[in-house]
């Protein structure tokens, strides 16, 4: 059977990959969300999912305009509302006004889903400061000032809501080359953790989702394709994640039946950080590996 790219041998290349929700319905039919950096990536994946489980979207971009509008369309193609607005995360400003323009468009808010972030991949001793503090101020503030615009929206409707963060496993894992990005997480995990406990009362719901290695636009931007499907086979689940996946993950956290979830981290992973599992996976590998090698041999001397 032949594969995808970072597809596991074993899974059915015709399995859908976005279901709508339980038991294929739209789980989110009439629930409003905005998702922040949604015009590509993990964040295009979570917008397109909401989508099809019935949610009104706000497809929030920063540069990518045309991407953002071509999201926007994909939304509206599940049958919802879908605008496509741009903001940038790192001015607090900008962030009150896409709350009020989705909010304004849809007809109020109820999902709300901080994924814009920026990284500079460097060992700290040789950060340039600009791109530290680029990091920090979007992938730090950004998040902040979207869960505090956002949370003051839902406090004033008064019919709760759900709150999402897309964090990391830097949050915990001390990364090289990834300082800046590594604190941010580590404080946005902390403040949606802090923001589910001040807004309960309130009935809005605040978690984390911490993705792992995504093949992302991103990601294509530091790795060479053959990288990557390297890292994905030495995975314990064989590929790397998709951001369909992501926005499935979303869309359970968001989901009425998940009412009793709140301030929780939900890994999406692929189990990237089970203890020994890469190891077993390059071993894995190197044997499977070893007896391909053998059996060209044996063919050859025949």
């Amino acid at each position: 059977m032949a594969t995808q790219p970072n597809q596991h041998p074993n899974q059915d290349a015709t399995q859908p990959n976005v279901r709508q929700g339980q038991q294929g319905q739209q789980v989110l039919k009439g629930q409003r969300a905005v998702v922040s950096g949604a015009s590509r990536g993990i964040g295009r994946g979570i917008a397109i999912a909401l989508a099809k489980a019935g949610a009104d979207v706000v497809v929030n971009y920063r540069s990518h305009h045309d991407a953002a509008m071509e999201v926007a369309e994909l939304c509206r193609r599940e049958g919802v509302q879908a605008h496509a607005i741009a903001a940038d995360m790192s001015h607090q400003d900008q962030v009150e006004r896409l709350i009020d323009d989705a909010a304004t468009a849809m007809g109020g808010l109820d999902i709300v889903v901080s994924n814009a972030a920026y990284s500079d991949r460097h060992l700290m001793v040789e950060s340039d400061m600009a791109e530290f503090r680029k990091t920090i101020d979007v992938s730090m503030w950004g998040a902040f000032y979207l869960v505090r615009s956002g949370a003051q929206r839902l406090i004033d409707a008064g019919n709760g809501g759900n709150i999402v963060v897309i964090s990391s496993p830097m949050a915990k894992v001390a990364m090289p080359g990834s300082m800046a990005y590594n604190m941010a997480k580590a404080a946005n995990d902390q403040m949606a953790r802090t923001a589910a406990v001040e807004l309960a009362s309130h009935r809005i719901r605040v978690n984390i989702v911490h993705p792992g290695w995504i093949d992302t636009p991103g990601e294509r931007k530091f790795f060479t394709e053959e990288k990557l499907q390297e890292a994905g086979r030495n995975l314990p689940w064989g590929r790397l994640g998709r951001p369909e996946e992501i926005g499935r993950g979303v869309v359970f956290l968001c989901d009425p039946a998940s009412e009793y979830v709140t301030g929780t981290t939900l890994t999406i992973d692929g189990g990237i950080q089970l203890p020994f599992g890469e190891m077993y996976r390059v071993e894995e590998n190197r044997k499977r590996e070893a007896n391909v090698a053998a059996g060209e041999k044996v063919a050859a001397d025949e």
